[in-house]
């Protein structure tokens, strides 16, 4: 009788550990070097998320603000604001934040970014666990 007991409670455990967590997966994260005299910059990455997801919030001690832009072209003029909302990460799709589009800016950069230098950037999402990822500064590749 013992052993169908312990039988079903290994297939319960079982099937609450396929029941993961929701994550995301950072690669790729670069942030540009500040240019003389400036104090803003923007940074670049790209996110996978295992179930649906939005990157909400990022933090660093690097810079006073750190806001989530989208970059949007109307009457032939390119813009950017903040994504006051969050950016949507669909299940297991490769979102990039790059150049010309979707974005990471630092605002009042406490002190001048380098080449070769590192960025911690603190990022919060609204199911999966924080992610604390160093960013290169460097030049981001194009696409």
């Amino acid at each position: 009788m013992r052993l169908p007991a312990l039988a079903l409670l290994c297939l319960g455990v079982a099937a609450c550990q396929d029941a993961a967590a929701p994550s995301v997966e950072v690669s790729d994260a670069v942030c540009r070097p500040t240019p003389n005299g400036r104090d803003l910059t923007g940074c670049y990455m790209t996110l996978t998320a295992t179930t649906d997801d939005r990157l909400i919030a990022v933090s660093t001690p690097a810079a006073a603000t750190s806001e989530i832009h989208e970059m949007s072209t109307a009457g032939g003029v390119m813009t950017m604001a903040e994504m006051a909302g969050g950016l949507p990460l669909p299940a297991g799709q490769a979102t990039s934040l790059q150049p010309g589009g979707n974005h990471i800016m630092l605002m009042q950069v406490t002190m001048p970014l380098a080449e070769g230098d590192t960025v911690e950037l603190a990022l919060t999402f609204e199911d999966a666990a924080p992610v604390t990822v160093s960013a290169r500064v460097g030049n981001p590749a194009v696409n």
